[in-house]
């Protein structure tokens, strides 16, 4: 199936970029590549049961009107499931915020697709593995 797609030119030079450096023989394999790790490791993140600790690193553009606040709304609404933020000036327009997050892993994946839908938000990227509850310390 063929379908039509807008990019920015940034992104499709960057993109164009990756397929040149992985020796992509055509566009339309990258993207459907791209796709299915997209769909895999949204299955992964859908599929984690129980307590999880881990971090979640947001990268989003300072200057976008309204941005931080929402990020720190979200981020109080949860606030029984974040146990730490450290926040870093990238560049002159990108921040990073590093959260770490331990608890419910549907609380934690509930907080990560809120940041994921706001504007000005770049990237985000949870990684996490079990609480640690049941590891042996002998």
């Amino acid at each position: 199936m063929r379908i039509s797609m807008s990019l920015p030119k940034k992104l499709l030079n960057e993109f164009d970029e990756v397929l040149k450096d992985r020796g992509y023989q055509s566009r339309s394999k990258g993207i459907r590549d791209a796709l299915k790790d997209y769909i895999v490791r949204y299955q992964w993140m859908n599929e984690m049961e129980g307590d999880r600790i881990g971090i979640i690193a947001v990268i989003y553009d300072h200057h976008y009107t309204g941005v931080m606040e929402d990020l720190t709304d979200i981020q109080h609404d949860y606030r029984d499931y974040i146990n730490a933020v450290m926040h870093v000036h990238m560049t002159e327009k990108y921040c990073l915020e590093v959260i770490v997050v331990k608890g419910d892993v549907k609380y934690i994946r509930d907080l990560t697709e809120k940041i994921m839908r706001l504007k000005g938000v770049e990237h985000v990227k949870l990684t996490s593995t079990a609480s640690g509850e049941k590891i042996d310390k002998s």
